[in-house]
């Protein structure tokens, strides 16, 4: 239940999120997002970052760095095209860095698989079904690249920064990585009760109740059903694309969602344990 929370509460966040576009710019909003996140964090865990040492720092800044870069170009993706389609896009990042890491011939069957459901959405695309944008298609991309570096740097801070102290450095990392390309977004901007309330919800939704589901759920389940659950985002996106931002889906793209989602799922559910001292695949 805390991992189904967390995926409704992230993606109906990203839905929110993106009424903050016209307002903010997608980078703006990635901005609210972040710095609302790191402010929380930082006063709950209160990182003693004056003891860390500079291979330390260095890890957190990686990691913050790739953060920014994975919540950036995702947020500026849905800006031009459907949630539903750029989480499932996204999802290659992940399902290829598994394939890298295991080396094993049907990881790169299940990559495969997900190749084949994100081709459908072009398949869509040139029967005039739905339209997709090159420029979102490759911002999606980059976003998947980030997410697979993120997962990287996760594990080098988990292994080199005790505590969860990292994390709440590492979003803060992001939040000023972020800045200059978001702080435009502020210029001009006339406040009023209804624009906080969007802001605040999310926030909340898009960073603060997933995070802290998230690892309440780590500390309850096994890493493979906890991957298995996760699988299901792109179906949770694209129920919440649908309902809050009216984004049609057709079959060919439903189609598309089932094929990444059983990828994920399958490379989840196939994968072996990590050798001692081996990086191990999200």
């Amino acid at each position: 239940m805390l991992v189904i929370g967390s995926c409704l509460s992230l993606q109906f966040g990203a839905a929110l999120a993106t009424q903050l576009f016209p307002v903010f710019g997608s980078w703006g909003t990635t901005v609210i997002r972040l710095g609302a996140a790191s402010i929380l964090l930082l006063a709950v865990f209160r990182p003693k970052v004056w003891q860390w040492t500079r291979q330390q720092w260095l890890a957190v800044t990686l990691f913050g760095l790739t953060l920014a870069g994975m919540n950036g170009f995702f947020y500026a993706a849905i800006e031009r095209i459907p949630l539903g389609i750029a989480v499932s896009i996204e999802f290659l990042g992940p399902l290829a860095l598994a394939a890298a890491l295991s080396r094993r011939w049907r990881d790169a069957l299940w990559i495969g698989l997900a190749l084949a459901g994100v081709g459908l959405f072009f398949v869509d695309d040139l029967l005039g079904t739905s339209r997709l944008d090159p420029l979102g298609v490759a911002f999606v991309l980059i976003a998947g690249l980030f997410w697979a570096l993120y997962i990287l740097a996760g594990h080098r801070v988990s292994a080199t920064v005790p505590g969860t102290g990292g994390l709440a450095a590492a979003v803060t990392v992001g939040t000023l990585a972020v800045l200059p390309f978001g702080a435009s977004g502020f210029v001009g901007v006339e406040w009023d009760g209804r624009l906080l309330l969007l802001c605040l919800g999310a926030a909340l939704l898009a960073s603060v109740i997933p995070y802290s589901m998230e690892f309440a759920a780590l500390r309850r389940l096994p890493r493979p059903v906890f991957g298995l659950l996760l699988s299901l985002e792109p179906v949770i996106a694209t129920i919440a694309g649908w309902m809050l931002l009216g984004q049609g889906v057709s079959a060919l793209a439903i189609g598309a969602v089932v094929l990444v989602v059983c990828a994920s799922a399958g490379s989840t559910a196939t994968a072996s344990d990590p050798q001692p001292g081996s990086p191990s695949p999200s």
